[in-house]
């Protein structure tokens, strides 16, 4: 019978089925197309090369037992790889299901090609058919490790990307994810690393990309039915950074994309850097399983400068750019400007500009009168230092003793205070929060604001404590 290959494999579907969540059935086996049938080998046609790999990474036992039980224990399973515009491959790559011969097939390359006189790939950053080897890495060279200032603030993290910059795709730390407020230096960091692979493995290809301008290439390659030219583009990079994660929130297919282009790279050794505003256990409106794949390498947050960190960016950026300026006017700036770097190195550039078209002098009563009026202009936007001195103030506790790990109910509560606030008048993460302020982890801080808003609802003395310390908080 010539529907004898579509029989037995909607009898496999029939048993698949009933042994794998809904949503992967549809997503790895509804697409396979059943192609013939002889003897004891069946031919299935699969999307993709990468589709086959996660078939055979995840289902193979599954493949092996319900294709024995149709056609018998010497059962054999072929796959045609049909990629976009392009006809069924005639070199079908063949899986024999006893297990001695696995390793052999899984170890076996499936090479993209990449040549114009086979299958042209289109980069969506610049041309079609342009080759792996010239792709334009897109990053700046102002962002590299010799112009990240080292604190504390950050000191892990840039430790991390060296490491991972020194041995790309060979350490533990895979993905790399740096989280963190704006303007702290996640970009910077990131295109650091990339550079520095780029310089000791020119072999490599290192591509940066914000994931606004992923989703939008994607997009475009839907409309464009090319689909699989920039799924395919995106497997053969070797040390991919992709910057703002967190903006995948919300758009199913956009991750489901870069949820097996994240599978192929990690699974082929390759280096992934990842950056977002927040932890991965904080982020809201992505997949669970993205979410855990993003916790399998290493997680590292930026904090905000301290002072010394901030005296020692502005000496740097003074320094490069042939400008002389007292440290009593840059420990000035480090002084009231506290949230970020870029606020930080903003307040230098107005500073320079006012003294340049007024033709002034940079003197340290016009770095007051620039600074008043930029932190005026920005409403004194709250630090989580400012928060904690506020707070330990209003209730004469010292803040080293409200950063201790002490139990005591009226210390415990402060600390509370001073969580909730720092939650509700500043952007810093759960992470960091807790972090900032006695070494908690993010479930304490939300703990401590239910608690918070709970007394607020129920306690008026407490209701009019938090609103006298808003009250000072805003002045």
């Amino acid at each position: 019978m010539d529907k004898d290959h579509e029989i037995v494999w909607n009898r496999c579907l029939q048993v698949i089925k009933d042994n794998v969540p809904s949503v992967s059935f549809r997503t790895w086996f509804e697409p396979i197309i059943p192609v013939k049938l002889r003897g004891n080998v069946l031919t299935i046609q699969v999307p993709s090369p990468f589709f086959y790999e996660y078939l055979e990474e995840q289902y193979i036992d599954l493949l092996k037992k319900t294709l024995r039980k149709e056609l018998g224990p010497d059962a054999k399973l072929e796959y045609n790889v049909v990629m976009e515009n392009a006809s069924v491959d005639e070199r079908p790559y063949t899986v024999r299901l006893p297990a001695r011969q696995k390793t052999e097939l899984k170890n076996r390359p499936l090479s993209v090609p990449m040549d114009k006189e086979e299958i042209s790939i289109r980069n969506p950053f610049i041309i079609p058919g342009l080759k792996k080897l010239h792709i334009d890495p897109q990053l700046n060279s102002e962002y590299s490790f010799a112009n990240f200032i080292e604190g504390e603030c950050n000191r892990l993290a840039r430790s991390a990307g060296y490491a991972v910059s020194q041995k790309p795709g060979k350490t533990a730390f895979n993905p790399l994810f740096i989280y963190g407020d704006s303007g702290l230096g996640k970009t910077h960091l990131a295109q650091a690393i990339g550079i520095e692979v780029k310089e000791h493995f020119p072999e490599l290809t290192v591509l940066y990309v914000s994931a606004n301008r992923f989703q939008t290439q994607f997009i475009e390659s839907i409309r464009n039915n090319t689909r699989n030219d920039f799924l395919h583009f995106y497997q053969m990079i070797d040390v991919l950074i992709v910057d703002d994660v967190h903006e995948f929130a919300g758009k199913e297919k956009t991750q489901d994309i870069f949820f097996h282009i994240f599978n192929h790279l990690h699974q082929s050794g390759k280096q992934l850097i990842l950056t977002s505003d927040k932890a991965p256990v904080e982020l809201q409106g992505l997949e669970q399983r993205l979410l855990s794949r993003f916790k399998w390498g290493l997680s590292t947050d930026l904090q905000a400068p301290d002072f010394e960190t901030r005296l020692a960016i502005l000496r740097k950026k003074v320094y490069n750019d042939g400008i002389e300026m007292s440290d009593e006017i840059l420990e000035y700036i480090a002084t009231h400007i506290t949230t970020n770097i870029r606020e930080l190195e903003g307040a230098l550039i107005s500073l320079l500009a006012q003294s340049t078209l007024n033709k002034k002098e940079i003197t340290l009563d016009l770095a007051r009168k620039m600074i008043d009026k930029l932190v005026k202009n920005t409403h004194r936007e709250m630090s989580i230092d400012y928060i904690q001195k506020v707070v330990s103030e209003f209730y004469n506790i010292p803040i080293d003793l409200m950063l201790s790990k002490t139990r005591k109910r009226e210390i415990v509560q402060a600390r509370q205070v001073a969580m909730y606030f720092s939650k509700n008048l500043t952007k810093s993460s759960l992470a960091t929060i807790g972090s900032r302020i006695g070494g908690k982890d993010h479930a304490t801080v939300l703990h401590a604001c239910r608690t918070v808003n709970n007394l607020i609802e129920t306690d008026k003395r407490f209701r009019l404590q938090i609103e006298e310390i808003e009250k000072r908080l805003k002045i």
